[in-house]
């Protein structure tokens, strides 16, 4: 179990470092110049040079992605010139030196997102800080949703195979997984939150915490966590709906569940005590998927919500060319599902031995 997890850890590694690399020289192709952009419309080429200095903009390409990737990596080399960019004297941030080769040191550090290009310098980690409980409220409450109302659809779907309600859930589900969530997110906007907002009392736009009127302070507003959470789960609810119901129609037909009836239970004790554990099998690895993919899917939603979580902020930093915050907001992204999905497939092994082999 051991040599697996480490392996699974190896990969997980050189799939992170695939996708620093992939959006590190994405980002270097991409026009426009971030020195420019910080600096606005009355920048001096004396400014320009010296912003680009500070940021390690003038060095190669190749050089600044391993200054990216010493400030990333937990293991990194610095040298003990004051005023470098990777002197420890530079203060951007702490590390705990293990020894020295010549006029470098080895430390050891937590890795470092450096700082953003356009919020005055402000730390990546604190941005993410800021904005990652946010999206996860909003993948949590949608998939909590996607659960609850699938699991519904899907008993319903399979206990009335073929008849109306059977059809009508089909179409309803594959609708939900054919329409992107950035079109479904515009039209329940428009719909419920401008349309229908004197009944609903909804806004087309609105995050969790919302600041008053009157400007005496940031209040908690739960509803403007409803069409977002909707919008997001309507994908996961329709993929947990199918599902359910192909599982369920394969259980009834095992011989137990023939044994459950024959001793005279009725459809709903057969159901709930026999066929549903059973079934729920592959509906939990589904929505751990989901609920990792969630994070990285709600970058439309959230941004089309007016929702100030890490998707929205991603969109932001796209647009003003913060390599910072997309690298460390990708990466946490990245981490997260990567280590969603290790942990599932420990557990498979877990139970499985032949999964290991």
């Amino acid at each position: 179990m051991l040599h697996f997890i480490l392996k699974k850890m190896g990969t997980a590694l050189l799939t992170l470092l695939g996708v620093v690399t992939v959006v590190f020289f994405l980002f270097q192709v991409l026009p426009g110049d971030p020195a420019r952009m910080m600096l606005g419309q009355n920048e001096s080429e004396a400014q320009i040079s010296a912003v680009k200095k500070k940021y390690g903009f003038d060095q190669p390409m190749h050089v600044q992605f391993a200054y990216y990737l010493n400030d990333l990596s937990p293991l990194s080399v610095h040298t003990e010139v004051s005023g470098h960019y990777t002197s420890l004297k530079n203060g951007k941030y702490q590390a705990t030196p293990l020894f020295d080769i010549g006029n470098r040191t080895i430390v050891v550090k937590i890795p470092y997102f450096r700082e953003s290009f356009q919020k005055s310098g402000k730390p990546v980690t604190a941005i993410i800080a800021e904005t990652l409980p946010n999206t996860f409220v909003l993948a949590l409450a949608a998939i909590s949703l996607a659960l609850l109302l699938g699991v519904l659809l899907g008993i319903i779907s399979a206990l009335s195979k073929d008849r109306w309600p059977d059809k009508c859930i089909q179409v309803v589900s594959t609708l939900g997984m054919s329409v992107p969530s950035f079109f479904s997110a515009i039209l329940f906007a428009w719909f419920f939150g401008y349309v229908l907002h004197k009944y609903t009392h909804l806004e087309m736009t609105g995050s969790l915490y919302v600041v008053d009127d009157f400007g005496e302070g940031i209040h908690l507003q739960w509803k403007n966590l409803i069409l977002p959470a909707i919008v997001l789960g309507i994908r996961p609810l329709a993929v947990v709906t199918q599902l359910l119901r192909n599982s369920l129609l394969e259980v009834f037909q095992q011989d137990y569940i023939r044994t459950a009836r024959a001793k005279g239970l009725n459809r709903t004790a057969v159901v709930r005590k026999h066929a549903l554990k059973n079934a729920m099998n592959p509906v939990v690895t589904a929505i751990s998927g989901w609920f990792a993919s969630m994070l990285a899917g709600a970058v439309f939603v959230e941004y089309i919500f007016g929702w100030n979580g890490l998707g929205k902020e991603i969109v932001d930093a796209l647009n003003t060319l913060d390599l910072p915050v997309i690298m460390g907001a990708v990466l946490v992204i990245a981490t997260m599902f990567l280590l969603i999905n290790m942990l599932v497939d420990v557990i498979y092994a877990w139970l499985d031995p032949k999964v290991r082999r």
